[in-house]
């Protein structure tokens, strides 16, 4: 099985044992379930609750009701057993977008190098097409289609790309 990086626990709210996580994760809302486990260091930890704060994601472990129980949790990273994210059909995670095949509007094929954030909500697709290398951002009118089936991104490439 793999994992999937949700986010970093950075501190704690109260003092019932409830952690503050900052995480940038695309399905906060399909990672943070009630009744499902987060792992952190190799560990599972059931989700007891859950909402949001501010900008962070607020969680509250099973066991865990004080905040001098959660102390050592401070800075770590937290993961999602992949299997146990469920997708809709037209949502997809970066780890598998990496994976496919870009086809353009010119007939040349290529492959997605890395994504990241050019800005907290801007994401970049680097995308390398016979030796060159093109950014474009994931959410744009650039991105025609994407087939989870089929593992093709199909984007429109324009002068000055």
């Amino acid at each position: 099985m793999s994992k999937v990086y949700v986010g970093k626990i950075v501190s704690f709210h109260g003092i019932k044992g409830e952690i503050r996580i900052l995480s940038d994760f695309d399905f906060p809302d399909k990672a943070f379930l009630v009744g499902s486990n987060l792992i952190i260091d190799d560990k599972n930890y059931e989700i007891v609750s859950y909402r949001v704060h501010k900008n962070y994601h607020m969680v509250k472990l099973l066991g865990y009701d004080n905040i001098d129980d959660v102390l050592f949790l401070r800075n770590k990273k937290v993961y999602k057993e992949k299997d146990d994210i469920i997708l809709d059909d037209d949502e997809i995670l970066d780890e598998d977008l990496i994976s496919f095949k870009v086809l353009t509007n010119e007939g040349k094929s290529g492959k997605i190098k890395e994504i990241f954030y050019a800005s907290q909500v801007n994401k970049i697709l680097r995308v390398l097409i016979d030796d060159r290398e093109i950014l474009i951002p994931r959410y744009s009118p650039y991105v025609k289609k994407i087939d989870k089936d089929k593992k093709i991104i199909e984007i429109e490439i324009i002068e000055g790309m």
